[in-house]
């Protein structure tokens, strides 16, 4: 495997031949070296790479030598494969041997060849190669031994008239290889630029009779980290790279011919006649580039040709056309053809697709590029015109690839030219979603979204509509969506397709969760998407990378619209932050325009990047704008009297709660084993609006389909909130069943037998589990305390809490139980409000730690200090029914029957069985 990855560092060549050449190294060559003395060492063990460039002919050589270690590596090696491209140069072995015990045996000895196979390795990947592959399986190779190959190839390319040119990658510490080393040559009369990049190490040619030459101890020094936003010219792999161009104008010289156009196309044929079909339809120029792009685009679909001298010269237009593909020099020299027909200035236009910021600091050569692309001039606007793109249209032809620097292919030559970067004038993607919450802020919002993409995704969803099955291409939308939307169950879903504007629409109708959340003891809504997508967290507190610019996001535009019709008419709700924005942070620039009025809040929002360079002395104004930015989104704050999903009767609208309901009906119908989310939500959505009965029914059905313990154990809570403890046990005892180790399924069998009178085996079953003991132990100790402390011996129950906190000193959750358990039965009330005072004062989430401290009040007759703690837990976790419960009772201690009474009604909707489970407890309104 070693040998294969060591080819991929020689250049392209003209046509050679076929068929490995079997010679002696070449005279140049210097004398192999020795083995290393560790015998331990494995892996690489020798990797000896020298190149000559004489003339326009590139040899490279190559001696490695790879100690077996392990029989794994045996099976790695044992079939040497070198893949070649016999247009571009000749594969010549010079040597393969086994060393074994210090002596040397031949591996061709016996008049062993290498066989040659075709194939296309690269042809999934739209390439085609012309590889060859030269194979070998070596006789005889053991564990213990080194094979070592020594080979050559040479290259020469005609395209690159009479130059020369190469690129080597140069392994860097810590890379380990026993005995490593570099050695470039070339003669003293011929003019080489060259150089080591990013960092070079110190070197400096010398002669040697009539060559120079360079050489170089591998593994260079380990090179310096960079910051992953820098800039690519920051962050270049260590290469070494010649050539003999003298400058970027010659390398542009030498191209021209490549892509001169005259005559290309055919009078009277099919191509010829394509041009006159654009000329007929429209005089404006502008808009026959686009027709002109979009043909070569659409109708010509990409394959690369590497093969017979294919590295640089493209094919011509009439046979790309013929043929209906071709790569990015093909296509490029179509497109041409046919602007120049069309009497429109253009030139072909060399970059490189990754690595265009880093062009201006290689050494001048073909090397440097890996793409071509037009730059046509239209009305004084340049365009740049990629034949390999997918989806442009004339909306998109002032858009700029992010490929910095890139060379002009002129017959008088030229230098590099900048691309500056600017950011779409489509967006890629168009989001639209408009959601109704006008029942209640509470429950899941029903969204229309709208999804209109171009570009990648756009293609690749034509092509999935083309392979998938309805199923398949569903999902993947639903996923698509998903990405950026969230997570939704769909009644309703559709892709459109527009090949006039290279769009792909998803329409969907679909119920989300809420958007609102719970902050500083309101409910708000964030109406931005800046705090998700804008990032800006550069790092350059190492001092070497305190003038490192940072490279921000490459061009793309994103456009998100969202309107809500609010509950109410929107009475009561309001906005804060900056409603209207428009400014450029982070490299990004960000419009924004939000409204609220006539019961609906609207936002239109654009962020749009150009993959802007920013300085590094601009970055601390930077992060304090985008944080600023981010800090200022606009929020929608709902009022505090806002409708509750556990109060709908009244609702001004209830188109909301309908749209969820018939949504959950479809998906459930449309559930199977593999996929129960819609049961899930449905559940979940009737839990919260205290349908429990609905919820029921939801859970019977998804167990009938798929029985699963959390499905039990959460039925059998519905049904003991519905007063049917016999079902509810009967559930619980099928989890258990279904996993007997199971700590939720035995506590929750545990308690219900205990609701149901039968203390003993409830501890019984408690007492096997916590014998086995294991990191659940302390947890079922808890459960059994809480069990006993609610059905059976209180002061029990507080002395095994006292040993566990004596075990566990600090924890807030024992010293609420220890509290709750004081509290509901009445007993040690001073020691009970110390206990959950020292629980609050040593936990983050105190809303359920501040309702027993309120019944602790309660029971000391402090009903003010009750509803204090109330009002505070109720901040937090308005949908605790329990707490809504004992307010009820405080608040008709203190003669407020009107409020109590709806409090009590709350309760009973959140949580029904919560007056029967306080009724034992001598607590009743």
């Amino acid at each position: 495997m070693i040998f294969v990855s060591l080819v991929a560092f020689y250049t392209s060549a003209a046509f050679a031949g076929e068929q490995p050449l079997y010679s002696p190294a070449p005279d140049w060559v210097t004398a192999p070296k020795p083995l290393p003395a560790d015998d331990k060492l494995g892996g690489l063990v020798v990797l000896d790479l020298q190149q000559r460039l004489e003339g326009a002919t590139v040899w490279s050589y190559s001696d490695t030598a790879v100690r077996i270690s392990t029989p794994e590596e045996l099976t790695q090696n044992n079939n040497v494969t070198l893949p070649w491209a016999p247009d571009k140069g000749d594969l010549i072995i010079h040597r393969l041997t086994i060393v074994r015990d210090g002596m040397e045996i031949d591996a061709l000895v016996n008049g062993q060849k290498f066989t040659v196979l075709r194939r296309e390795e690269a042809l999934e990947q739209r390439e085609m190669t012309g590889i060859l592959s030269a194979t070998l399986a070596v006789e005889g190779l053991r564990v213990g031994d080194v094979l070592r190959l020594q080979m050559s190839i040479t290259a020469k390319d005609d395209a690159l008239g009479g130059r020369s040119q190469l690129s080597i990658p140069l392994p860097a510490e810590p890379v380990r290889i026993g005995v490593a080393s570099y050695r470039l040559s070339w003669r003293k009369d011929d003019k080489l630029a060259w150089k080591a990049l990013p960092s070079s190490p110190s070197l400096a040619p010398r002669r040697n009779g009539d060559f120079w030459e360079v050489p170089i101890a591998l593994p260079i020094a380990k090179q310096p980290e960079m910051p992953a936003d820098a800039p690519v010219r920051f962050r270049r792999t260590p290469v070494l790279e010649a050539s003999t161009f003298s400058n970027w104008a010659d390398v542009s010289r030498i191209m021209a011919p490549l892509y001169a156009t005259q005559g290309l196309i055919a009078d009277g044929g099919q191509l010829a006649a394509e041009v006159e079909k654009i000329r007929a339809a429209t005089d404006d120029p502008m808009q026959r580039a686009a027709m002109a792009l979009q043909l070569t685009q659409d109708k010509i679909r990409y394959l690369a040709v590497g093969m017979d001298g294919g590295n640089y010269v493209p094919a011509k237009p009439e046979r790309t056309w013929d043929a209906r593909y071709g790569d990015c020099k093909a296509k490029t020299l179509l497109l041409l053809s046919m602007l120049h027909a069309l009497g429109i200035e253009a030139e072909a236009v060399l970059a490189h697709a990754e690595m265009g910021d880093a062009v201006p600091g290689r050494v001048p050569s073909a090397l440097a590029f890996n793409h071509v692309v037009v730059k046509a001039t239209v009305a004084g606007d340049t365009l740049w015109l990629d034949g390999t793109g997918l989806g442009s249209r004339r909306a998109d032809l002032g858009d700029t690839p992010p490929f910095g620097y890139v060379l002009p292919v002129r017959a008088q030559g030229a230098d590099l030219l900048q691309i500056v970067p600017r950011a779409p004038a489509r967006p890629t993607l168009d989001l639209s979603l408009d959601a109704d919450e006008s029942t209640s802020i509470d429950l899941p919002s029903v969204i229309k979204v709208e999804l209109v993409a171009r570009g990648q995704l756009a293609s690749l969803a034509t092509l999935a509509q083309s392979r998938l099955n309805e199923k398949e291409r569903r999902d993947l939308m639903e996923r698509v969506l998903q990405n950026f939307v969230g997570e939704a169950q769909y009644d309703a879903l559709e892709t459109v397709f527009d090949a006039d504007a290279a769009t792909m629409t998803i329409k969907a109708r679909g119920v989300f969760g809420s958007g609102w959340s719970r902050d500083d003891n309101r409910t708000e809504r964030w109406l931005s998407r800046v705090p998700t997508l804008v990032r800006f967290t550069p790092d350059r507190a190492r001092a070497a990378w305190a003038d490192i610019p940072v490279q921000t996001q490459a061009p793309d535009r994103m456009r998100y619209r969202l309107r809500i019709r609010l509950p109410d008419g929107g009475q009561g709700y309001r906005m804060e932050g900056d409603s209207a924005f428009d400014a450029l942070i982070g490299g990004i620039g960000i419009t924004r325009s939000a409204v609220l009025a006539d019961g609906y809040v609207t936002v239109d929002e654009t962020l749009a990047a150009s993959g802007m360079e920013l300085a590094a002395s601009d970055l601390a104004e930077q992060r304090e704008r985008v944080a600023a930015a981010i800090g200022r989104v606009p929020r929608l704050i709902a009022p505090e009297n806002a409708r509750r999903r556990w109060d709908l009767a009244g609702a001004e609208s209830r188109s909301q709660l309908d749209a969820i309901k018939a949504v959950f009906a479809k998906k459930i119908e449309e559930a199977d084993e593999e996929n129960i989310t819609a049961f899930t939500s449905d559940i979940s959505f009737r839990i919260g609006i205290g349908d429990y009965k609905g919820a029921e029914q939801s859970l019977s059905r998804q167990i009938a389909l798929l029985p699963t313990i959390n499905a039990y154990l959460e039925r059998s809570e519905v049904r003991r909130q519905l007063g049917d403890v016999t079902g509810a046990h009967a559930d619980a005892d099928a989890a258990r069943k279904l996993d007997p180790s199971s700590s939720s399924a035995v506590t929750a069998l545990a308690m219900l037998s205990a609701e149901r009178g039968d203390m003993e085996k409830a501890i019984a079953m408690l007492d096997e589990r916590i014998a086995v003991g294991g990191k659940e132990r302390d947890n079922l100790r808890h459960s059994k305390a809480q069990i006993v402390g609610e059905h059976g011996d209180a002061v029990a129950a507080i002395e095994e809490l006292d040993a566990l906190i004596a075990a566990k000193p600090g924890t807030p959750m024992l010293l609420n139980s220890r509290c709750w358990i004081k509290a509901t039965r009445n007993i040690a009330i001073d020691t009970a409000l110390k206990d959950c005072t020292s629980a609050l004062e040593l936990s983050d989430s105190t809303a359920s730690i501040l309702d027993s401290r309120a019944l602790v009040w309660m029971r000391m007759d402090r009903n003010e200090d009750a509803l204090r703690d109330l009002d505070a837990a109720l901040q937090q976790s308005p949908s605790m029914g329990s707490s809504r419960f004992l307010r009820a009772i405080v608040l008709g201690r203190l003669g407020r029957g009107d409020a109590a009474a709806a409090d009590l009604a709350a309760s009973r909707r959140l949580e029904p069985a919560v007056e029967r489970d306080y009724a034992k407890f001598g607590l009743k309104p």
